[in-house]
């Protein structure tokens, strides 16, 4: 083998095991080392350039999200996140074995860092530790919203204003203006329906969206239908509003005042904590009248502001 053979086959196999995980072979075992970009943080000047290469140092190779303590390290230097070092067992830089070695320059670093809210672009100002920016953005009330939609399973997320606008045009939702709505859900042979959810209604009151949910489900043995509202905002917002649902006919009527649930809730967590109107199997049938073999049932709902 000519001379510098088997270094050059190391840095082969450095390269492609480097973009086996999705990542740029660009000079791959020196320029995702700690040395190398810790050099850059100190020899860099104060401001973008200074800050840009302290993000670069603690951004994870594999996830390319931030590092948060701990932060490990093969025996070169490279390090990675402690989520991606449980799925891995070998440095995708250089592919020595990955043993338990802490980073703790980076972490001092990490720990010493004041920095803005991943959601900064949706409207949150704050500036917060490296520690309690993580535990921050896991509530901050600027994150984005989940699709409301319980039709299907939607990953779409995104601010109100785009989730309004994504369930008119991708899901076809019916929008309607106003507090007071009377909402009419058929099903024929409804003694077959063991689950079934019916399309979402959006209302446009005082501002703001609310979700009509309706579907049917076996509560223990009993097949129920339950209706829901939901509010397309956070939790503090939605204990604004108070709503009532009713159903009824042939002299008899069941009626619900509750508090809308706010859309952090998925559908599933509401429809499961029963907070909402329950109406039994039999019940619906005897209010849709006839042979009781069609389901016609009308709910009928109000949505007010409370007293501040």
């Amino acid at each position: 083998m000519a001379p510098g053979g088997s270094n050059y086959q190391d840095i082969g196999d450095s390269r492609s095991a480097y973009a086996d995980y999705g990542i740029a072979p660009e000079s791959a075992e020196f320029k995702n080392s700690p040395f190398r970009k810790a050099a850059a943080v100190i020899g860099g000047k104060n401001g973008a350039g200074s800050n840009s290469a302290v993000h670069e140092l603690l951004e994870c190779p594999v996830c390319m999200n931030p590092m948060y303590p701990p932060i490990h390290q093969c025996p070169n230097g490279h390090t990675l996140c402690v989520k991606c070092k449980s799925k891995v067992h070998v440095c995708p830089i250089c592919r020595h074995e990955l043993g338990n070695i802490r980073c703790l320059a980076l972490e001092k670093i990490a720990e010493s860092l004041e920095l803005p809210c991943r959601y900064q672009i949706y409207g949150c100002q704050d500036i917060f530790t490296y520690h309690t920016r993580l535990r921050h953005e896991q509530n901050c009330r600027f994150r984005p919203y989940n699709c409301p939609y319980a039709g299907s399973e939607c990953a779409v997320t995104g601010d109100i204003q785009h989730l309004v606008a994504h369930l008119k045009d991708d899901h076809k939702v019916d929008m309607h203006d106003g507090c007071t709505f009377n909402h009419r859900y058929v099903k024929s042979n409804p003694q077959e329906v063991e689950n079934a959810t019916w399309m979402l209604t959006v209302f446009n009151c005082f501002g703001h969206q609310f979700c009509l949910h309706f579907e049917a489900f076996n509560l223990g043995l009993a097949p129920v239908y339950m209706a829901f509202l939901r509010f397309m905002g956070d939790d503090d917002d939605a204990k604004r509003f108070s709503y009532s649902l009713e159903v009824g006919g042939f002299g008899r009527k069941l009626t619900w005042q509750g508090v809308p649930r706010s859309i952090r809730d998925s559908h599933k967590t509401v429809r499961d904590s029963l907070d909402g109107l329950i109406i039994q199997r039999s019940m619906a049938l005897f209010f849709s009248g006839g042979d009781r073999k069609e389901l016609k049932l009308k709910v009928a709902g109000r949505i007010w502001r409370e007293p501040l």
